[in-house]
């Protein structure tokens, strides 16, 4: 008798179905037809309810391409899609329930796959899921763009424990694609997440309130923060590991802030690649809470290769590395961030990090240690001004007091600073036409700096290496030119 051959996806089931292995469910057996003209909403959470009931199981996409509105997730179910398969967002309002989370410009959210209070949820497969926020918005200079009255997101997890989403591939998110709200043990890898660089609010992870958060082995280009951390509703987000990551973004790449009604604690990035990004590294705190013991490492940072391409008040806020705490509104409790570590890091920009506390609340055991610096291109300061990272207090002195400071590197207000190894290395023509320090200090009490250098050094007529403004206590070792009050 002749032997017939499986496809691909028949086989697939058939591998899946082998004794001791979970339970499938086919959405075609559900009525899903796969062909981007009928909404299969009902079929595939018919699937999911079916797999549900019978204790867990996956949820099975064979090749094709499934147009969805709202699907509600539910405990000890997978979802997997196969090569080939494609989950479309459905553009249409009435296919959605508004959800339940509201964000600072958006006035109505939607989101596509949406779970609350449920455990052990699985998003996995080579398939693709598409949104529908291909257009540019807010981003393009020159244009006038307004926010829609709605937008759709990808997936708004809830309460939920004990999370995966593995290897998929994410397109074009109108809104936020991987948005996780008070969620724990969370688990983000190997995922693609390519969004509209010219659209606003498509993050691309974000971990609000959330705890016990992994995310490695992805590449995240969107119009808005690739990675996000934040806190709502005075709870915290704690206990996050960011790995091995490549990330490209038009606002933030790596985040904290700027909601930040809770703390932040236990953060760590380490041995990632950030390209073509506004900020690579940013901490905004402005709503009273405490970010500490934060760390990152082994990064290598590129900031925006074209600032043509970005609207003005983007353009004039660009910084490889920016902290800054501030009271969002007058009436706003004052946050804190201590105990701070970046380590490792090489940065290709045309613009200095900047890192600033407040009077009444500095910084506190900040460590810079190995970073180098190289500047190839010039960058006038002269309207540069502070990155808001959204909302922010318009009559701080600080939006451009330390922003326009002439270094490559400028710190305000802190207390316990220690520097050992920061390298610039600046093109001779663009030191002639915007001679610089490597580093500029303000305000800063008690720490230790050494091994600073910046080539070219001691050139004519050329401000210091290094420039101490108001410091107590600080030990200078090892290196050269210093000026200071």
């Amino acid at each position: 008798m002749a032997t017939k051959l499986l496809t691909s996806a028949a086989l697939a089931v058939v591998l899946l179905c082998r004794p001791g292995m979970s339970a499938v469910f086919n959405i075609r057996d559900y009525g899903a037809r796969g062909d981007r003209q009928t909404n299969d909403a009902q079929a595939i959470q018919s699937a999911v309810d079916a797999c549900h009931t019978a204790g867990g199981g996956t949820v099975y996409f064979p090749p094709g391409d499934y147009l969805s509105g709202m699907i509600r997730l539910k405990s000890r179910v997978t979802l997997r899609l196969e090569n080939g398969a494609t989950l479309w967002a459905s553009p249409n309002e009435s296919d959605y329930v508004r959800s339940s989370h509201v964000g600072r410009g958006v006035k109505v959210i939607y989101y596509l796959l949406v779970a609350e209070d449920q455990e052990n949820i699985v998003l996995e497969g080579d398939g693709t899921i598409h949104g529908v926020g291909r257009s540019d918005l807010l981003r393009r200079p020159g244009t006038n763009d307004t926010m829609p009255p709605f937008q759709i997101g990808t997936v708004f997890l809830q309460r939920c424990r004990n999370v995966s989403v593995r290897n998929l591939k994410f397109r074009y998110s109108a809104l936020w694609t991987l948005h996780f709200y008070r969620c724990e043990e969370v688990f983000v890898e190997g995922v693609s997440i390519v969004n509209n660089y010219f659209r606003t609010v498509t993050d691309g992870i974000d971990p609000v309130s959330s705890h016990n958060v992994h995310i490695t082995n992805c590449h995240i280009s969107t119009g808005d923060d690739c990675i996000c951390l934040k806190t709502r509703e005075g709870f915290p987000c704690r206990d996050v590991v960011v790995s091995n990551c490549t990330l490209e973004s038009i606002a933030t790449a790596v985040k904290i802030g700027t909601e930040s009604e809770g703390d932040f604690s236990d953060i760590r990035v380490d041995n990632c690649t950030i390209r073509n990004s506004t900020v690579g590294v940013g901490i905004y705190i402005k709503d009273g809470g405490t970010a500490e013991r934060l760390a990152f490492s082994n990064l290598s940072i590129g900031t925006v290769e074209e600032p043509s391409q970005l609207r003005e008040y983007s353009r004039n806020a660009i910084f490889p590395i920016f902290v800054d705490v501030e009271k969002r509104e007058p009436g706003s409790a004052v946050g804190v961030v201590r105990d701070l570590v970046f380590r490792d890091i090489q940065i290709h920009s045309d613009n200095g990090i900047l890192l600033q506390g407040m009077p009444e609340s500095p910084l506190e055991n900040v460590t810079l240690e190995n970073i180098s610096m190289r500047v190839v291109k010039g960058f006038d300061y002269s309207n540069r001004v502070k990155h808001g990272g959204g909302a922010a207090n318009p009559d701080d002195d600080r939006r451009t007091r330390f922003s326009q400071e002439q270094s490559y590197g400028t710190l305000a207000f802190a207390k316990g600073l220690f520097i050992d190894g920061f390298r610039l290395f600046i093109a001779d023509k663009v030191f002639e036409e915007y001679p610089r320090s490597a580093l500029c200090i303000h305000e800063v009490e008690s720490g230790v700096l050494r091994g600073v250098r910046r080539s070219p050094a001691d050139v004519k007529r050329s401000p210091p290496v290094v420039r101490l403004q108001n410091c107590r206590g600080l030990c200078v070792i090892d290196f050269g030119v210093v000026s200071g009050q």
